[in-house]
C-alpha cells in the first residue's frame, strides 16, 4: 500500500488499522536456555574450568614467549589473548546473572512454600491448643477416678461409723461389774 494512502487511511475513523508486517522472531524455550545457561554458570564456577583455563592461559604465554617469532600468533602484549577473555567474560557475567536469577526464582517459591506450610502449622497447633483447653474444662466438670473413690471411701466410712452405732444401740446391756 502507498505512503500516501496509508497516511489517508490513518485519519479515517471509520476504516480498520491495518498492523504493521512484523519480522518473524526465532522461538527459543526460556527454560531449556536457562537451564543451559545453569551448567555453563556451574560448570564456570567450578575448579575444573580454573584448571583448564589456568593451563591455556600458561601454554598460550609459553607458546608466545618461547616458540619461533614467524610461529607466535600473539606477541608480547597478548592482545588476541586479552580480546578473547574479555569475550568469555562478556558472555559468562550474563550467563551467572541468569542462572542467579532463577535460583532466587525457586528460592522465592521454596519461601512461599515453607510460609505456607508454617501457617498451617501453627493453624494447627492453636486448634490443637483450643481442643486441649477444652477437654480440660470439661474434665473439670466431670467426675474423676480419684475423686469418686475418695467419695466412696468417705461413704463406706460413714455406712461402718452408722453401723457401729446401730449394733451398740441394739445390744443388750452386759452386767459386768
Amino acid at each position: 500500500m502507498p505512503r500516501e494512502r496509508r497516511q489517508q487511511r490513518a485519519h479515517r475513523l471509520d476504516l480498520p488499522y491495518e498492523p504493521r508486517r512484523r519480522v518473524p522472531r526465532p522461538a527459543y524455550d526460556p527454560d531449556t536456555f536457562g537451564r543451559f545457561s545453569e551448567r555453563i554458570a556451574r560448570y564456570i564456577g567450578s575448579w575444573r574450568f580454573i584448571a583448564w583455563m589456568t593451563f591455556v592461559i600458561l601454554f598460550w604465554f609459553g607458546w608466545n614467549v618461547f616458540a619461533p617469532a614467524n610461529l607466535r600468533p600473539d606477541p608480547y602484549p597478548f592482545l588476541f589473548l586479552t580480546l578473547a577473555l574479555s569475550l568469555q567474560a562478556s558472555y559468562a557475567a550474563p550467563l551467572i546473572l541468569l542462572a542467579q536469577n532463577r535460583q532466587a526464582d525457586r528460592d522465592r517459591v521454596q519461601y512461599e512454600q515453607d510460609r505456607s506450610r508454617d501457617e498451617r502449622s501453627i493453624a494447627d497447633t492453636e486448634y490443637l491448643v483450643r481442643e486441649v483447653a477444652a477437654l480440660r474444662i470439661a474434665l473439670g466438670e466431670v467426675a474423676t477416678r480419684d475423686f469418686l473413690r475418695s467419695e466412696l471411701r468417705d461413704l463406706l466410712e460413714e455406712f461402718e461409723e452408722l453401723h457401729d452405732d446401730r449394733a451398740s444401740a441394739t445390744r443388750p446391756p452386759t452386767d459386768g461389774g
